[in-house]
């Protein structure tokens, strides 16, 4: 196995049957038994049907993770794990923070890591270029500790956790020209002017900075203590500290907190990439499933996305496969069907066997690789060749299929028979569901060349299950063909202890498209089919050669 692989998917086609989802849990575990390790992980490529949620529970399982798609996503690729930062960190210090890790945007999180904000170093650019913004410390409620930080300070009088309430920042010059323009609660900026100083005091100043670390006199601080004002002083001189000031600001007050273009760890990276060349930012922030801040990415980030490792089970078409493959390493398939469309970019490991049921196939792997096969494993693998096989009645059923049946139910203590009742009753129920359900609970579709179309199978024990199910199912064909975008849709109802079938369609010719296929005379809509009741074995290779010879005529 390659390293650096953090996960391996093991998928069964759409419309996911019994086998598809049994055989991709079976064939996980195997993998991981003889590789010792947990990278391989089983999926389901749509909802399971009643059939299969029997099985799942008769044996102690949960259901698959659901994969709709294999496209590489925002996880598969670097995600630079920035962390967030509080929002009442400075501006100054978030600048600062940005030159150390090498990007344009911080992301402000709150305790719980939810994300608040975002600010990008040209945020800062025009903050601090606003130079006649002299509100804007006491509008943002500025810590006293941003501040001493900011202009690298040491407080003298009052409480660094204390904030800004209002004013605006003055420079102290002479009291004659501070007169004027010094407020009550305003910042002022002095020197060592033993005037300056007082006269701002008394004009009840909100704080008091002294630059170049000039000297302050007791006078000064007992006043000030009576006036409520705190005072600070600084190294810079006067224009370094009136020019960093306004950078103590918390980020807070300029961050974007509206309409933030965030991606999830499960976005696609198509779809990442087109957002992002929307905007005017260059990272943009990351959450995880539970909406937490994650970190950040930008576009060549995604140049380097890793794609997803799958293995294909009980399937080897294009059209029954989920989203993205043509994106994703196919490193294995395992299958029973016969040899579809789907292409590698490099060698796979191929298993294709004429065999009722992939579990066959993964039975005889588990016994090559000498892994001693649990019990629970052991009826999953069981329940999908009596649900592929009909129970031993399909044509497509083989010794080889007994055989492994035979073995895995001494393994699981199940009995065949009984059980095969129990698990076909199951599936056959109809309470409570829709059309759509029964339809799709079987559907595949099938196309070679400029053929297509799709074959829905239901199987049933009793005439009037399949009878109520086919009152079900036949107004729904048209809407199917609708969604499904297909210009011919068949199903077939099986009753397996007689071994036979009912058939009905919808699409232009699809009459006599059976009438053809099968040698059959339609009557209301529907073709009884004596002894068919493999979809693989005798009904698709019988409709693609008819459609084929149509076309053919056509051309």
């Amino acid at each position: 196995m390659p390293e650096g692989i953090r996960k391996i998917n093991v998928i069964g086609h759409l419309h996911p049957d019994t086998d598809s989802v049994c055989s991709a849990i079976a064939y996980a575990h195997l993998k991981n038994e003889v590789e010792h390790t947990n990278i391989y992980e089983a999926r389901r490529a749509g909802a399971v049907n009643r059939e299969t949620a029997f099985v799942l529970k008769h044996f102690g399982f949960e259901e698959p993770p659901l994969i709709t798609s294999v496209t590489p996503q925002i996880k598969d690729t670097e995600i630079q794990r920035q962390g967030g930062i509080d929002g009442e960190m400075s501006l100054f210090s978030a600048w600062n923070l940005m030159r150390e890790a090498k990007t344009d945007t911080l992301c402000i999180t709150d305790d719980d890591n939810n994300l608040e904000g975002l600010i990008a170093v040209k945020d800062i650019a025009n903050a601090n270029m606003d130079v006649f913004d002299t509100s804007v410390i006491g509008e943002s409620h500025t810590s006293y500790a941003n501040i001493i930080d900011t202009l690298k300070g040491e407080m003298i009088l009052g409480d660094p956790t204390e904030r800004v309430d209002g004013g605006n920042v003055r420079v102290g010059t002479t009291p004659e020209l501070m007169e004027d323009t010094v407020l009550p609660g305003d910042i002022v900026l002095t020197t060592n002017r033993y005037e300056t100083q007082q006269f701002a005091v008394e004009c009840d100043a909100r704080c008091l900075i002294i630059c170049c670390s000039a000297h302050i006199s007791h006078r000064v601080i007992a006043s000030a203590e009576r006036h409520g004002c705190a005072i600070i002083t600084t190294p810079y001189d006067t224009y370094a500290a009136a020019r960093l000031v306004s950078m103590s600001i918390p980020v807070r007050a300029k961050m974007l907190s509206e309409g933030i273009l965030k991606v999830s760890v499960n976005t696609a990276i198509d779809d990442a990439r087109k957002m992002m060349a929307r905007s005017r930012h260059r990272f943009f922030p990351v959450i995880d499933e539970d909406s937490k801040y994650v970190g950040l990415v930008s576009s060549p980030n995604l140049l380097s996305a890793k794609k997803k490792h799958v293995i294909l089970v009980d399937h080897n078409e294009r059209s029954q496969s989920v989203e993205g493959l043509e994106q994703a390493e196919i490193m294995e398939i395992i299958d029973h069907h016969r040899i579809g469309s789907i292409e590698t970019e490099g060698p796979a490991y191929f298993r294709n066997m004429p065999v009722g049921c992939t579990c066959t196939i993964v039975h005889m792997m588990y016994r090559e690789s000498g892994v001693k096969i649990p019990k629970d494993i052991a009826g999953l693998m069981l329940s999908a060749i009596l649900s592929d096989t009909l129970a031993f009645r399909s044509p497509t059923c083989t010794q080889m299929d007994r055989d492994a049946a035979a073995a895995l139910a001494q393994i699981a203590e199940v009995d065949i028979d009984s059980y095969a009742d129990e698990m076909f009753e199951a599936g056959a129920d109809l309470t409570g569901r829709t059309a759509e359900e029964v339809f799709g609970a079987d559907f595949k579709v099938f196309s070679r060349g400029n053929v297509k179309f799709g074959v829905g199978q239901g199987s049933y024990m009793t005439e009037n299950s399949r009878k109520a199910a086919e009152a079900l199912v036949g107004p729904y064909l048209a809407e199917a063909a609708r969604e499904e975008e297909l210009p011919l849709v068949f199903y077939l109802f099986t009753d397996v202890k007689s071994s036979s079938s009912e058939i009905i369609w919808y699409g232009d010719g699809a009459e006599s498209i059976i009438e053809r296929a099968f040698d059959a005379e339609p009557q209301n809509g529907m073709a009884r089919l004596p002894g068919v009741v493999s979809r693989k074995k005798q009904v698709i290779p019988a409709l693609m050669a008819t459609l084929q010879s149509i076309q053919e005529d056509q051309d």
